[in-house]
Formats: structure tokens, C-alpha cells, sequence
């Protein structure tokens, strides 16, 4: 399973999702790989010591001599690998520029993992650009988070459009794993008014799970902790196990 964790929209839980569901996996006894494409690098500095001098994601996507086996690192937690991004991830549109298999460059470092790892989770940016659209290429399912709000759907028909797209010339066999409602409060009529709305727009896409609003999830990452080991009988921990196994059933 490669899972790729996508919105257009900054702020909705990408990395949070990204970060937890690696660990739940990993607890498993899954061996997982946490691939971050995001240029802030937030999943890359929950886990490891960020270093401009090692090599990161950017350099295995320019560089052919550099595979995904150069750049992986392990975590502190078992079962639990991190291909690290850094800021120079901001620029590989521009590097990549007219090559015919720019979309394809991650699918292929994947591809010469040879199974390696028996689940992937890609963190993406918030854009539809170059880096998200590999990470679809690469991917056999997609995961949605939305966050719990007014504005909740604006965008998602860019985001469903690319997809498409990609299904239609690259990727056929990718599948819309679900829609994760996160950041919810279950304390207010809009929050539950706002998970209606997404229930009528996605259906049974929509995962039983939602990530409910949870500071400890926050907090973890500053300590390089999942929330795990960070708060491990906090609701957010409870919340994320929960969307583990949900994932492990639809897969």
C-alpha cells in the first residue's frame, strides 16, 4: 500500500494524518515508510534532526545516481523509516522543467525499492503542483483530510479533478482510499453541521473515523514524538488508531 495524503488547502491535518498513520502502522508491526514531499519538511523534524549537508527527497528526484535507499533514514520508533525533504523541494518544478518523466520520477525511485517496505505514506504540500502530482503517480490510494470548518469542500473539486487526470493518463489504478474529517469539534452544532455537509458531498467515502480537535497532537512533534508515545491515552491517539485500523480494513 502507498498512501498518499493530499488537500490543496494548508492547515487541514496533512502532515498530523501523515505523521500518525505511519506510527499506527508501524505499531502494527508494519515496516513503513513516511516519505516527506512537503518542502517545510514538518514530518522530516517530527522524527530526525533536520541537516541541510544529508542528502533528502529533492536529491533522489533530480539525481539518478541517488535512489530512495541513499536518502532513507530510520526513526526512533520501530518499524518506522523517514525519506527527509528540505527547502530546496521548493524549487524542483523549475529544475524539472521539460522532462518527459518528471511526473514519474518518485513512482520510479518507489518502483526500485523492490518492496522494501510494505506501507508508504507520502506527506504533500498544499498545492497541486509537481510534488503532489508524483506522489499520486506513485500511489496506489489516496487519503483526503478536511478539516472540520466552514470552508471545509473550497477546493476539493480542483483537488478531485486532478485526480482524475491522473487516473485517466498515469495512474489507473489509483483509488480514493477516503475523506478524513479532522479538526472537529464535537462540541459545537457548526462542527456537527460541517460533518453533515461532508458526509452528503462524499458518501461512504468518508471515513467513520474523524480526528477530533486535540492539542497533544500539536504538541508531539515538537518533542519528535507520534502521538503514540507522545500521549498514547489521549483522544487523539485513540482517533488515529482508530483511522489505522479503518485503513487496514478498506485496503
Amino acid at each position: 500500500m502507498i498512501v498518499a495524503i493530499a488537500n490543496q488547502k494548508g492547515g487541514v491535518g496533512k502532515t498530523t494524518t501523515a505523521i500518525n498513520l505511519a506510527s499506527a502502522l508501524a505499531l502494527r508491526g508494519k515496516s513503513t515508510l513516511l516519505i516527506d514531499l512537503d518542502p517545510q519538511g514538518n514530518s522530516t523534524i517530527s522524527f530526525v534532526q533536520r541537516d541541510a549537508a544529508v542528502r533528502s527527497v529533492y536529491e533522489t528526484m533530480v539525481d539518478d545516481g541517488c535512489g530512495l535507499s541513499d536518502v532513507i533514514r530510520p526513526s526512533p520508533q520501530e518499524n518506522l523509516w523517514i525519506a527527509p525533504a528540505r527547502i530546496a523541494l521548493a524549487k524542483l518544478e523549475a529544475r524539472l522543467v521539460g522532462e518527459l518523466d518528471a511526473h514519474f520520477r518518485l513512482k520510479e525511485r518507489l518502483d526500485a525499492l523492490g518492496g522494501r517496505f510494505s506501507h508508504v505514506v507520502i506527506d504533500c504540500p498544499p498545492a497541486l503542483g509537481l510534488l503532489t502530482v508524483n506522489a499520486l503517480v506513485a500511489a496506489t490510494h489516496l487519503l483526503i483530510p478536511i478539516q472540520s470548518s466552514y470552508f471545509a469542500l473550497e477546493g476539493t473539486d480542483d483537488l478531485l479533478e486532478t485526480v482524475q487526470r491522473v487516473q485517466t493518463r498515469a495512474n489507473p489504478g489509483l483509488d480514493i482510499l477516503g475523506v478524513l474529517i479532522t479538526m472537529h469539534d464535537r462540541r459545537t452544532s457548526l462542527g456537527r453541521d460541517i460533518q453533515h455537509r461532508i458526509r452528503e458531498a462524499f458518501g461512504a467515502k468518508v471515513f467513520r473515523t474523524v480526528i477530533s480537535k486535540n492539542v497533544r497532537l500539536e504538541e508531539g512533534p515538537a518533542y519528535r514524538e507520534s502521538i503514540f508515545t507522545f500521549a498514547p491515552n489521549s483522544t487523539g491517539a485513540a482517533d488515529y488508531y482508530s483511522l489505522c485500523e479503518e485503513v487496514m480494513d478498506r485496503v
